[in-house]
């Protein structure tokens, strides 16, 4: 698995970039959903820029140990997810509270930002297709472990594709931040798949 490594600059730049957002234990895995709270000074301009625009915005996950950096610009890992605005609302003093639906693992590259904010290229990955003998294998075992774990989260589980099961399980395990990282950063799905459900027996006893 990879996952060690944090973002660099772009040498060059294809034109198309996206606002970051770094946050500190915070992984956007593909398909997720999550409620943000966003009320720092240039984050709500990111928001309203994001929101003259297609919303998408990438999170970058802050290096572990950096994360006391948070008012400067910390480190972040350079797999990240690529995110879109599905809903947000303006709060009256100007914070904003939103939903963040998770869309891709990405290769960021950071790249320079006229705004407070900063700016990255953000290269969408495409995991690798399982072979189907492994996916009728393991997907019970997903989901029996998700069962254990969470079983509000099993009842969706069923309709969800291969690797996003793998990760539902993956947020319900209590990982340390660098398992999520690297499991996070790590594109086939059927290694996710076989060590969150080593690390679910492992977990159990």
């Amino acid at each position: 698995m990879t996952g060690s490594y944090t973002i660099g600059r772009c040498e060059g730049t294809n034109g198309t970039s996206v606002p970051l957002f770094p946050l500190p234990n915070f992984w956007l895995f593909p398909g997720r959903n999550e409620a943000l709270h966003i009320f720092e000074p240039r984050y709500r301009r990111m928001i309203e820029d994001s929101l003259d625009g297609p919303g998408h915005i990438a999170i970058g996950t802050v290096a572990e140990g950096h994360e006391h950096e948070l008012a400067g610009a910390p480190p972040v890992y350079a797999r990240g997810g690529l995110g879109v605005i599905r809903w947000h609302e303006r709060l009256p003093d100007g914070r904003f509270l939103l939903l963040l639906g998770g869309l891709a693992r990405v290769e960021l590259c950071e790249v320079p930002s006229p705004h407070l904010y900063r700016l990255v290229e953000a290269r969408v990955l495409t995991e690798p297709e399982p072979p189907r003998a492994e996916v009728e294998h393991l997907r019970p075992a997903l989901l029996a472990a998700l069962a254990q774990r969470d079983p509000q989260a099993e009842a969706e589980g069923g309709a969800l594709p291969f690797g996003q099961l793998a990760d539902r399980l993956i947020l319900r395990l209590g990982l340390p931040h660098r398992c999520i990282q690297a499991l996070h950063a790590e594109l086939d799905p059927l290694v996710r798949a076989r060590i969150a459900l080593d690390e679910h027996g492992r977990r159990r006893r």
